[in-house]
């Protein structure tokens, strides 16, 4: 990539100087034939007043020799245009009488031109019968209009060109040092990058991009964005730990028990039987909830599930699950309340049952810290509709708050809490974030102690009065 990168650069300058060179040529020849060509006429027009003087002397050829070594002419002669086209003695080998426009000329016109590098002008000339019988004696006619004719050769722009490729060549060097420094710069962070994500794809997450303050700022942004990468790969893989470790000990705790008490019921060791059955029962339970939870992240992770959002009133969900965990609140001494509104049905779109799992999850995870109560309740709040559950138990530390919804998440604030998979807080975040609802954890609530946690619900799009219970989708 450096070596195209180098020689696309060179090739631009080269390119750019040979179009300059040809573009600065052409003008030049112009600007020099233009030149050229108006002070030859202007030269040609002194002589030819001279001429005009009636001198005699002027028309001799030893006087126009003089005059054309002190010009510098190529031409410099007196010739004879006949009215029908023909010149005498002739024209240079660098003219042509199409060039010298006759009828101009025999219509006392002075005619400028050039034919390539050749510049001329032709002036015609009044003479006195002595100066034309001069010239009828060197072989002008006398029915002839006598002309002068001066050619002047312009000096070729290519002369120059050596010094042109001199400088152009210094020019491709500089060009070609430069380009291969910026090469150099622009593709070392490109190829450490290269190398840094191989690594990172091959299984290294602690790989990184090196960044200096001398990057472009696309270089720069490029490596913090592939260093940012690999640090919530490295998140993601130790999380995936965590949560791997969290889910074999809770798998492996179940299944000791079970295992255990199945053991002592072949073995005849128990005299408790249905005991026994009763604690492989509830593991048994615990299997098939760590499993469901389980399952649920992965419908959740994969989209494979499926939502029926329908207007629904959420003070009937929150009051039957409510009182559904009543049993299970009294024989851990602790009590739920309701704290739902009396002034009729709360009407939102959501899932029925989703909701209800959601909620639920919420209240099993207050039930784990709670000292002495939880409170369920519901009712609006602004444009939503609020649904929460509070404990008053230690409360989450600031420091926790940012990770109480990730699945690895398992809180030791309750000494002695029988803790959970860590999955329910996490189907939570998920499901409110497929029904377009969000979750919220505020701790402490008051005096320091205890967790709030909220799930913000949209309002049905029309209120209704009508009895609370399922209704049909819209």
């Amino acid at each position: 990539m450096r070596r195209r990168l180098t020689i696309a650069i060179v090739s631009v300058v080269a390119a750019t100087l040979a179009a300059t060179a040809a573009g600065s040529l052409f003008l030049v020849r112009h600007a020099a034939t233009s030149t050229a060509q108006s002070e030859l006429a202007g030269e040609a027009q002194a002589i030819a007043a001279a001429v005009s003087t009636g001198n005699a002397r002027v028309t001799r050829p030893a006087t126009i020799r003089l005059l054309d070594r002190i010009g510098g002419y190529a031409t410099l002669g007196i010739v004879g245009v006949s009215p029908d086209g023909m010149v005498v003695p002739g024209l240079p080998r660098s003219l042509s009488t199409s060039l010298l426009n006759v009828p101009a000329l025999l219509s006392s016109q002075a005619v400028m031109g050039n034919e390539g590098h050749v510049v001329f002008a032709a002036v015609p000339l009044s003479l006195t019968s002595a100066q034309r019988r001069s010239l009828a004696a060197r072989g002008i006619p006398l029915r002839d209009s006598p002309v002068l004719l001066v050619t002047r050769a312009v000096r070729s722009p290519f002369n120059g060109l050596p010094y042109f490729v001199l400088v152009a060549a210094t020019a491709l060097a500089m060009a070609a040092m430069v380009a291969a420094i910026l090469a150099r710069r622009t593709t070392a962070p490109l190829l450490q990058a290269l190398d840094a994500t191989n690594r990172i794809a091959s299984g290294h997450l602690d790989a990184r991009v090196p960044t200096t303050s001398r990057d472009y700022p696309e270089i720069a942004q490029l490596s913090s964005a592939i260093n940012a990468m690999g640090d919530s790969l490295a998140r993601a893989r130790d999380q995936e730990r965590q949560f791997l470790l969290s889910v074999s000990h809770e798998l492996r705790t179940p299944l000791t028990s079970i295992r255990g008490y199945a053991d002592a019921l072949v073995d005849g060791a128990t005299e408790d039987v249905a005991g026994a059955a009763a604690v492989i029962a509830g593991e048994s339970r615990r299997l098939e909830r760590l499993v469901q939870d389980l399952l649920d992240l992965a419908r959740l992770d994969s989209r494979h599930f499926s939502l029926h959002i329908e207007r629904i009133d959420c003070t009937e969900v929150v009051r039957e699950l409510a009182g559904g965990f009543m049993p299970e609140a009294a024989a851990r001494n602790l009590c739920v309340t309701e704290a739902i509104p009396e002034e009729g049905p709360l009407w939102v779109d959501a899932d029925r049952d989703r909701l209800a799992q959601m909620v639920a999850n919420l209240i099993e995870n207050a039930l784990r810290f709670a000292s002495h109560q939880v409170v369920v309740g519901t009712g609006p709040v602004g444009s939503s509709v609020a649904i929460w559950v509070v404990d008053d138990g230690p409360g989450i530390p600031a420091t926790e708050m940012p990770s109480v919804f990730d699945r690895h998440y398992s809180s030791d604030r309750a000494a002695g809490a029988k803790l959970g998979s860590g999955l329910g807080l996490a189907i939570v975040a998920e499901l409110a974030q497929a029904m377009g609802a969000t979750v919220r954890a505020e701790s402490p609530v008051a005096e320091e102690r205890g967790t709030r946690m909220v799930i913000w619900l949209r309002p049905a799009a029309v209120c209704s009065t009508r009895p609370a219970g399922r209704t049909p989708a819209k």
